[in-house]
């Protein structure tokens, strides 16, 4: 027996899923949700992000579109209470509503600080804010590079106590100080900075200074991201952190070589008063000529005291002045006692110095000198004897040598004569070749390079002749060479060579 049919309406589960879906978003159109965020690991590969908002009693899922999460001023993290802004829908294939997120912006300041301390730990463990990698910062930097809006009151702030204080050249690198984009801009900025050559056109600065006026924590969140923190961290140049007023601290102001509190006060920590300096300089050179002049007086003073213990000049030659004197009273007397002595000697000597003694003296060396010429006379005739002998017999032996010299010399000469023979252009003429060349005498070697009508010359082995060019000659082929009859063999048998 067949059951009643019910009469209630038959629904396909497409149907349902559109009809529930249709539901929700027209029930639900634009709400803000409050909740913690739980299960996020990051974009997906998509670039869209999935989690779940909870409280203490239920939980929703959440995706946010690829284009919404880049515009997010804030970006989502594991475990923050946020208050969101969306659409709810379903997702018919899992029949799960879900909230679409367009908005999202943390619940309070408290939230803020909660996130704000475990990102500060976070970077504090991996040292971005250790005090020994902080740079020093220049005393008098050439080129002072400024990352911060250029309409807003700070840069002029800046500009106006740098030009009270210290004339520099400052570089400004315009960024949204607040806002989706800041963080990145920010970064882009120091990093940019960093990367300028230090021989370019555009001068790399000496210090930086990263600055913006005061606002909420929500307005200076930029500098509290990562990707700031890192970049400030990693600068190779020193960097100034002047963000908000003195009550406002940002993780940027960590990771920075210097903390100032303000932006005129990161200026005039950037360089020095140029009054004050002057003045320091000339405070430096009047105490340095004052010390100068002191000194010169103690060395003065100790030169007359020690030039007053010395004796006087005269009394240091007084004992050699007398010295000499009687050394000069002494050398008359002694030159009168040897003049006197000379004297004597020549008297005793002169009886034997008359004419008499000399003659014979010279008489005496006269015959010496004769012996000694007649003794050489006989000596220089057997020495001129014995070297025209051996002249003579060196020449004798000279005749045949130079013989067999001259014939070996014309046999070597004979020798290279065959092989130029040979090697020359003229012995190849004379085996029936020729050389051709041109009206100037230059030397034709293709075909190429003469046209119809030119004239040529022709040399062969035994004269030149004069010729013309002609393009419709042709030439015959050369004669095969005859070949040689095999020479007869015992039995008919062919020669193996």
């Amino acid at each position: 027996m067949d059951e009643p049919r019910s009469n209630a309406t038959e629904f396909t589960v497409s149907e349902i899923a559109v009809a529930v879906k249709r539901t929700v978003e027209d029930a639900f159109g634009y709400v803000r949700v409050r909740g913690e965020i739980s299960g996020y690991r990051g974009p997906h590969s998509s670039g869209h992000a999935y989690f779940s908002l909870k409280d203490q009693d239920a939980a929703i899922d959440a995706v946010i579109w690829k284009t919404s999460f880049a515009r997010l001023r804030f970006k989502p993290e594991e475990g923050l209470e946020v208050i969101v802004t969306g659409r709810l829908t379903t997702f018919p294939r899992s029949s799960k509503y879900q909230i679409v997120i367009e908005q999202l912006e943390p619940a309070g300041a408290g939230a803020l600080m909660a996130l704000l301390e475990e990102r500060r730990k976070k970077l504090l463990a991996e040292g971005l804010f250790d005090p020994k990698r902080k740079k020093p910062i220049p005393y008098l930097p050439r080129v002072i590079g400024v990352v911060t809006s250029p309409t807003g009151a700070v840069i002029r702030d800046i500009l106006h106590r740098l030009d009270d204080r210290f004339p520099s050249h400052v570089l400004v690198w315009p960024v949204r100080v607040q806002g989706e984009t800041s963080a990145a801009e920010v970064a882009a900025a120091v990093d940019g900075f960093n990367a300028l050559p230090a021989d370019g056109p555009i001068p790399r600065p000496d210090l930086l200074i990263v600055a913006r006026g005061g606002g909420s924590i929500e307005d200076l969140w930029g500098y509290n991201e990562e990707i700031v923190v890192r970049a400030v961290a990693a600068s190779r140049i020193p960097v100034i952190s002047a963000v908000g007023h003195e009550t406002d601290t940002t993780l940027c102001d960590f990771a920075a070589d210097m903390r100032a509190p303000t932006p005129t006060a990161a200026a005039e920590a950037a360089v020095p008063v140029r009054a004050e300096l002057i003045g320091y300089v000339e405070d430096q050179g009047v105490r340095q000529r004052q010390g100068m002049r002191r000194l010169l007086q103690s060395r003065r003073d100790r030169f007359r005291a020690a030039s007053a213990a010395l004796p006087k000049p005269l009394d240091l030659v007084a004992t050699a002045r007398q010295r000499v004197d009687l050394a000069s009273t002494r050398l008359s007397a002694a030159l009168q006692a040897f003049r006197h002595r000379k004297a004597l000697s020549l008297a005793a000597v002169a009886p034997r110095l008359s004419a008499s003694a000399l003659r014979r003296s010279f008489e005496r060396e006269s015959r010496q000198l004769a012996t000694i010429g007649a003794r050489l006379q006989p000596a220089i005739t057997r020495v001129a004897a014995d070297r025209t002998a051996r002249f003579e017999q060196a020449q004798i032996r000279l005749e045949p040598a130079m013989t067999r010299y001259a014939e070996v010399r014309q046999s070597r000469l004979e020798a290279l004569g065959k092989l130029l023979n040979s090697l020359g252009y003229r012995g190849v003429l004379a085996r029936g070749y020729a050389v051709v060349t041109d009206a100037d005498g230059t030397l034709i070697r293709s075909a190429k390079e003469v046209s119809a009508g030119q004239p040529i010359g022709v040399v062969f082995a035994d004269g030149d002749i004069a010729a013309h060019v002609d393009s419709e000659f042709k030439l015959a082929p050369l004669r095969q060479r005859r070949k040689r009859p095999a020479p007869p063999g015992d039995g008919g048998q062919q020669s193996l060579f």
